[in-house]
């Protein structure tokens, strides 16, 4: 999208309508927007119907019926983030470009904080906490609360065991110190032997155990490179078992926990436009595809898409706001809120801020 360029006046004006809109879910009319400024010289409803009619023609404004007033489209509701975001608060349109400008969001109320701390009394998992999260923020927002774990978020090495099934087939047992058993038979192309494969298992158990698994590879990886000679043998068969999926989690894709979903539909008069939106969003693969496009992992604020119709057209009325919540540097997974583009943005991007920033709080690093 190009940027959007108006004048002061029809700033002025776009924005009044805009959280006209977000307080009433009606159309504007002009009228509405001149008793707000009755006091400002040269706002008259004349005025305001022309300022109106100029946004409309540059696509900030839609008008669902001949004589009703107007509402914001996607492209009004992008303009209106980019002036209330500043940075550390990237925006993104559809396609991915971002922009900053405005000021600094208004910091949550402290009743909202004390709400948001005390939905989170009692978390001792990274699983409890995502979990939370989505109910939590889908309470907040009255919208969908969505919180996915990183493939292997919160998972700490107890144990691991490898086992030859086959010619190039190995079976390789993970135990977590939460107590979780995971298998998971790896195709390799190198052929180990039982030796080769017990060694790379002590190695493992001996340095890595209580170790992130997140942080295994990386710094088996590393010692590859920094040890290469003295550990050539042994380290090689490692990071084969690794870079096949050993340490990969489960197999069944990361944990999403979404909470809210009725909400959506007290927002939604198109009965049929409803029953897809919420069929794309029931389809939780998609919601990982969603968060995983538009939620970067390395990103260390909050991002807001307005109008996620280029993931369905049955959403592009939608907004989704999110973050990424760490854990000693590790990454947790993403929370976020998707919801109708009429949302308070100011209080939601804060609120989606705050809870991320909360796994700190009530989670422990795990210490090596």
């Amino acid at each position: 999208m190009p940027e959007t360029r108006i004048s002061p006046r029809e700033r002025v004006v776009l924005t009044a309508i805009i959280e006209l809109y977000i307080a009433t879910g009606e159309p504007v009319a002009s009228q509405a927007v001149a008793h707000q400024f009755a006091d400002r010289e040269g706002m008259s409803s004349a005025t305001v119907r022309n300022v109106m009619a100029s946004l409309g023609e540059a696509g900030l404004l839609d008008q669902p019926h001949t004589s009703a007033g107007r509402v914001p489209t996607a492209a009004a509701f992008r303009y209106y983030v980019e002036q209330i975001t500043q940075q550390g608060i990237p925006f993104v349109g559809p396609v991915g470009r971002g922009a900053q400008a405005g000021a600094m969001p208004a910091p949550l109320s402290e009743a909202r904080r004390e709400q948001i701390e005390d939905s989170f009394t009692g978390v001792a998992s990274t699983n409890e906490y995502l979990q939370r999260t989505s109910h939590v923020l889908a309470l907040i927002s009255s919208g969908l609360g969505v919180a996915l774990a990183s493939s292997t978020a919160g998972q700490v090495l107890e144990h691991i065991h490898f086992s030859r099934l086959s010619a190039g087939r190995v079976l390789a047992v993970l135990v977590t110190q939460a107590g979780a058993v995971q298998d998971r038979v790896l195709s390799i192309e190198q052929e180990l032997t039982h030796i080769e494969l017990e060694t790379a298992a002590r190695y493992l158990n001996e340095n890595f155990r209580g170790w992130p698994i997140e942080r295994i590879r990386a710094e088996v990886a590393r010692r590859m490179e920094a040890e290469q000679e003295a550990y050539r043998a042994m380290l090689s068969s490692v990071e084969e078992l690794c870079r096949k999926g050993a340490l990969a989690g489960d197999g069944s894709g990361p944990a999403i926990f979404v909470d809210g979903m009725a909400n959506l539909i007290s927002h939604e008069l198109d009965r049929e436009r409803l029953r897809q939106m919420l069929l794309a969003l029931e389809a939780k693969q998609r919601l990982v595809e969603l968060l995983t496009a538009y939620v970067d992992g390395k990103q260390q604020e909050v991002r807001v898409v307005v109008g996620l119709d280029n993931s369905s057209p049955a959403m592009q009325d939608l907004v989704l706001i999110g973050a990424q919540a760490r854990l000693g540097g590790a990454n947790l997974g993403t929370v976020a809120v998707i919801a109708p583009t009429r949302i308070q943005y100011q209080e939601m991007i804060q609120a989606v801020r705050y809870v991320a920033r909360l796994s700190e709080r009530f989670l422990e690093a795990p210490e090596n």
